[in-house]
């Protein structure tokens, strides 16, 4: 299954790490350290020219654990949003 992320984008749903909202966690100098390294070295893909409002963090490997650093997806969609599709895609 693929968690559509925003615009044309689609990520694998077994690559995705973590779903955080913007506003509350980079209120944390880790989270912006993070964030700004992924930046620096190419890791982050904005997939909007709008203002993000959460980023997605996925492992480019085979299956998590990847011995990869990961991708983070910049959304303009709503971290409450990208969990509701992906929740949906379950069929438990």
């Amino acid at each position: 299954m693929y968690l559509h992320v925003g615009q044309s984008v689609v990520v694998p749903e077994a690559s995705v790490i973590g779903i955080f909202d913007l506003d509350n966690t980079t209120g944390s100098h880790i989270t912006r350290k993070f964030l700004s390294d992924a930046e620096k070295a190419g890791r982050v893909i904005s997939v909007s020219e709008e203002l993000p409002k959460s980023f997605v963090v996925c492992c480019e490997g085979s299956n998590p654990p990847c011995g990869h650093p990961p991708k983070i997806y910049l959304s303009q969609l709503s971290s409450q949003t990208l969990q509701k599709r992906s929740e949906a895609m379950r069929f438990d």
